[in-house]
């Protein structure tokens, strides 16, 4: 699990692809205590980190496997050498969750619409995939690239954000520009949420389809 709070912006060094694997190679000193096995967030996307002795822990290399299909359905199907990215790692059990909870399972990605610059602040809108909407709300909680957001607003086809100064100095969003993709994974609990009470209704409906008598006939005609 993840909290959306980035804590470093890497540079990915390498990437290469091979039929049935990618390796993904990126450089961040912060993060780079990991172990074999361990779990990081890259933009947003849980990756495995594997042999860091081999990698070189001591230069910031960090070497992650994935399959081909997560490049296809993730904005990380666009990086490149030099490409920056953001890494979160999993947080410890008892660690501080300062975002919300983040699982690393990209739910889709869209497209930065429009960026507005303030004086301090900037109001970004992204496109949304038509079978996310219903899990974004005003004033909830929604991952961008991996970065925990507070949606301001809510559109018919997207939604905005405002971005405070450290959100744009720390992360890779203070440099995306309109036409950039980005991961989206919207708000866990929202998910569970819908399916609890989707059978919850299911059963009500179910309930008054059959009537307060269904079942009683057989025992009826015993008398």
């Amino acid at each position: 699990m993840f909290t959306g709070i980035v804590e470093e912006v890497g540079e990915v060094a390498d990437i290469r692809q091979s039929d049935d694997v990618v390796v993904l190679t990126v450089r961040g000193h912060r993060v780079a205590d990991v172990a074999h096995g361990d779990s990081i967030a890259v933009n947003g996307c849980c990756l495995t980190a594997v042999d860091p002795e081999r990698t070189g822990a001591a230069d910031g290399l960090i070497r992650l496997e994935l399959v081909p299909e997560t490049l296809k359905r993730t904005s990380l199907g666009n990086v490149t050498a030099g490409s920056t990215v953001n890494l979160e790692r999993a947080v410890p059990a008892g660690g501080r969750l300062d975002g919300h909870i983040v699982q690393g399972h990209v739910d889709g990605i869209a497209t930065l619409v429009s960026r507005e610059p303030g004086e301090r602040s900037d109001e970004l809108r992204f496109s949304l995939p038509a079978e996310l909407s219903r899990y974004v709300v005003e004033k909830g909680s929604i991952a961008v690239d991996g970065v925990s957001l507070t949606v301001a607003a809510v559109y018919p086809d997207g939604f905005g954000v405002a971005l405070i100064p450290t959100t744009l100095a720390d992360t890779t969003l203070g440099v995306r520009r309109p036409g950039d993709t980005v991961n989206l994974e919207v708000d866990v609990i929202a998910k569970y949420v819908e399916r609890m009470t989707a059978g919850y209704l299911h059963d009500r409906a179910q309930s008054a389809t059959d009537g307060p008598g269904a079942g009683s006939g057989q025992e009826g005609a015993g008398r």
